[in-house]
């Protein structure tokens, strides 16, 4: 989220998050090392039957609709969201996922207090003006923490009675930070993860994880309604491929048509639009030499859909680019980067794709969609890149 904000001139918005995105050097790096456990494909194919668990909510929601007439028109961004925000909170905090939604609808009203606070000049010292806003924020941001808390507490008994250590997101933080052996206070004193640190992984994750997610099967279910033919491919192929089974993680590796959508909508409506990167030294960039102490902004949007990269159909809806893999879908190195590159590449991305693929699969299974005549198309950025009016389409029974 630093690609959008910046938390050191306001520190006001510095309460959505102070995870591993706003850190640098040796902290960022300690950082990683403690997450990337949680992340690895044998861990997130585990977490697979939490997402089937809210996929299949959903499905069961947009069939009641459906359970008299034979179509109905529904914005599925909201849908989306929830959908996203269930699964998530499934994922990080397994049996605890309910308490871990409250968090979620807090920080909802967090991000929109930052939001706003990011598009103001900030005055130092203004967070400690008690205003009605102020006084908001700082509760909100009390009661995150405080539920955050009770929630570790409780994991980290249930891991010291020889509870279950891999069954969530959270459990497997908590088991790679050393917390449920050492105690905060021994963690402090030798500059390593403490549960505070933990409380803003988690708030991270509602960032990175619920808009990217929903984000990404919005746009696919937009663009798949523009694009019909494209719709009945995808179709096709997970109906070959699963039947009419759920979808698992060894049947969504071979969707090849889907995996293909999937990057073209990533090219074509990343939910990040640019990122910022930070000069340590002096460097050089192609042609430039860049001093230390310069902040470099990476249009990604821009790259994704420059002509020289991706030829004269830059602007175009065209999965088949990416049927050789992404390496060979451009004609630049690195032109695609939708979860950044390099060292800093988003650790979160295998856990966003099984998620977006496993959700549309399954919306594909149900359902056929067309847009309707009431969507208006208006990408718009709040954060992420979102559709602005919603994402209105007439939803049929197959």
């Amino acid at each position: 989220m630093g690609t959008l904000f910046n938390q050191k001139v306001n520190p006001l918005i510095k309460m959505i998050s102070n995870g591993i995105n706003s850190l640098e050097g040796e902290q960022w790096a300690q950082r990683r090392k403690m997450l990337k456990p949680a992340f690895h494909i044998d861990k997130l194919k585990e977490m697979v039957p939490n997402f089937q668990t809210s996929c299949i909510e959903l499905i069961k929601k947009w069939q009641k609709l459906l359970s008299e007439e034979s179509s109905c028109e529904l914005d599925v961004w909201p849908e989306l969201l929830n959908l996203t925000e269930d699964a998530i909170s499934r994922t990080v905090f397994g049996t605890n996922f309910e308490e871990g939604k409250q968090v979620f609808k807090l920080q909802t009203e967090q991000i929109t207090l930052a939001i706003e606070a990011a598009s103001s000049i900030y005055l130092p010292g203004f967070r400690f003006v008690p205003t009605t806003k102020n006084n908001w924020r700082k509760f909100i941001n009390n009661e995150i923490k405080r539920t955050l808390r009770d929630v570790i507490d409780k994991k980290l008994d249930s891991m010291k009675m020889g509870g279950n250590a891999d069954d969530d997101i959270l459990s497997l933080m908590l088991q790679s930070a050393n917390l449920n052996i050492a105690g905060e206070d021994k963690n402090r004193k030798n500059n390593t993860i403490t549960i505070d640190d933990v409380i803003e992984e988690c708030k991270g994750f509602y960032l990175a994880g619920k808009d990217t997610t929903a984000n990404l099967l919005t746009w696919m279910l937009i663009l798949l309604s523009m694009h019909p033919i494209w719709q009945q491919k995808a179709r096709d192929e997970v109906l070959q491929t699963c039947g009419e089974n759920m979808p698992n993680f060894e049947s969504l590796n071979r969707l090849k048509i889907v995996n293909m959508i999937l990057h073209e909508v990533l090219r074509l409506y990343p939910s990040i639009i640019a990122q910022i990167r930070h000069t340590k030294k002096k460097t050089k960039l192609g042609d430039m030499i860049l001093p230390a102490g310069v902040h470099v902004l990476i249009p990604t949007l821009q790259v994704h859909h420059d002509e020289e990269f991706w030829g004269e159909d830059a602007e175009e809806f065209n999965p088949e680019r990416f049927k050789e893999g992404v390496s060979k879908a451009s004609k630049g190195e690195n032109a695609y980067f939708p979860f950044g590159w390099g060292p800093r590449l988003c650790l979160g991305q295998a856990f966003v794709m099984i998620q977006a693929k496993l959700g549309l699969a399954i919306v594909l299974q149900n359902f056929s969609f067309e847009l309707s005549p009431s969507y208006a198309h208006a990408p718009s950025v709040s954060i992420t890149l979102q559709p602005q009016f919603g994402a209105h389409i007439i939803l049929r029974r197959l």
